[in-house]
């Protein structure tokens, strides 16, 4: 192993606050460039009308709760491996990257199949009957390129966990830069429409898992070695990242499918326009989420390392010092967002066949942006305990923040309030903000149940 690693390697361990800077700024950017990614690439399709971005709009949910599961996956594999390297048990290390990798292909080929074959029948079982023709060209060929998502999460995983955050993060940015250029080739040069979309989706993950793939398995040059000639199955491994990957798989399948439940309510309540305008608000509000992605991941590979190493100062700090870091980022943007929203509605309705848009967006916008506001109290709480590998405390936050109260608030609010699509964004809002401050309570209190583990 090279010094330079070496120094990855203990700033994790023994430099909280300068390792959370380290690993969050670079995830942060590429977070920054894929949310840019997704909102040039809704302005492309809004382009070819609101039918087409609705469109988009019904099948966004399943393919964030694929990524979600991935980084759910990547995020166990990330959990254990820190936690080994904070014990100093670098055998363990690496032979729990290589089961990684393994559990990632099996999981991407079950899911690619099964989607596939069920894939109309759930797109019409969330409304999308009126455009299922452009939801299903697009669809089928997000959900076929899955692996361009699962592998390289995966990778991402461990490389970040041994502190090569670069690596880890910078294929990301490429993946949002070549989907930037192909989209307009794809959607209006050749003429593809939404089929063309979704083929840019698909080629601009592929490109960079190549880059991953050979950082990984050819140049091996990482702190730890993968090297899949090695591999001996070990199911305990796979079982200790599964206790962290399925619940924050779950966590992800569980926001997204109230993201699908809000379109839905948003189609008996406004009709499709009302859906294309919260798809589009979304995007822009995802801007100020990914933030605290980035936070929230180095929160995770820093605590992890810390809790392996039974240190209770520096999960503490990874916890707070987030926390700080999530809230500056999210007053920033939140503001940001309530004061340019007229001219960020302009993006998504600058032609004739969307300019209906522009209104609805403006008024979901001005409401949502406070969405963000208490946001960093759930995230790092929920990446703390995925850190200490107690990922089901983590997914109980999430099913009482987002499943819950996020559900009973906009519920309240559009049907027995009559607020309409007005009432779901603030009981979006509402759900969050308790939520978040709930899970927050929750885990200090669980820290300070259990210094006894970090006293031993």
């Amino acid at each position: 192993m090279s010094s330079n690693k070496t120094e990855e390697i203990d700033l994790i361990v023994n430099h909280p606050k300068q390792a959370i800077n380290k690993l969050a700024v670079p995830i942060i950017i590429s977070n920054l460039f894929m949310m840019l990614n997704n909102i040039i690439d809704g302005i492309w399709v809004a382009g070819l009308g609101p039918h087409p971005l609705a469109a988009v709009g019904f099948v966004t949910p399943l393919f964030l709760a694929l990524v979600g599961f991935a980084n759910g996956l990547g995020a166990g594999s990330n959990s254990l491996i820190a936690r080994c390297i904070g014990a100093e048990d670098y055998e363990a290390a690496g032979n729990s990257a290589i089961h990684s990798i393994m559990l990632s292909i099996i999981v991407t080929v079950i899911t690619t199949i099964l989607l596939l074959i069920f894939l109309k029948p759930l797109l019409l079982l969330m409304g999308a009957g009126e455009v299922i023709s452009e939801t299903m060209a697009y669809g089928t060929i997000v959900i076929g390129g899955i692996f361009s998502v699962f592998l390289p999460a995966m990778m991402a995983a461990i490389f970040r966990s041994q502190g090569e955050i670069r690596r880890a993060s910078y294929p990301l940015m490429f993946t949002a830069i070549i989907n930037m250029i192909l989209d307009p080739i794809f959607i209006y040069v050749i003429g593809w429409g939404v089929t063309g979309a979704a083929l840019a989706t698909v080629i601009s993950g592929v490109i960079p898992m190549l880059l991953m793939m050979y950082w990984m398995f050819v140049k091996k040059d990482s702190f730890l070695q993968v090297k899949m000639s090695e591999y001996k199955r070990d199911f305990q491994i796979y079982k200790d990242i599964l206790v962290v990957g399925i619940p924050a798989s779950l966590e992800q399948f569980i926001i997204s499918f109230v993201s699908i439940l809000m379109n839905y309510w948003l189609t008996i309540l406004s009709g499709t326009i009302a859906v294309a305008a919260y798809t589009a608000t979304w995007r822009l509000v995802a801007i100020g989420i990914s933030p605290m992605i980035g936070i929230g991941v180095a929160a995770l590979t820093v605590g992890g390392a810390a809790y392996g190493a039974r240190n209770l100062v520096n999960l503490k700090t990874a916890l707070n010092y987030g926390l700080k870091l999530g809230m500056i980022s999210s007053i920033i943007v939140c503001s940001f967002l309530f004061i340019f929203a007229d001219p960020l509605s302009f993006i998504f309705s600058y032609s004739s066949d969307s300019s209906v848009l522009a209104p609805k967006v403006v008024e979901a916008l001005r409401i949502l942006c406070f969405f963000l506001l208490f946001m960093p109290f759930g995230v790092l709480s929920g990446n703390i305990f995925q850190s200490m590998g107690k990922g089901t405390f983590s997914l109980l936050i999430t099913i009482l923040r987002s499943f819950i109260l996020e559900v009973i608030f906009a519920g309240i609010f559009a049907f027995i309030l009559g607020l309409g699509a007005v009432g779901v964004y603030w009981g979006l809002v509402c759900g969050m903000t308790l939520g978040s401050i709930i899970g927050y309570i929750f885990i200090n209190y669980y820290l300070n149940r259990n210094k006894s583990y970090f006293n031993g």
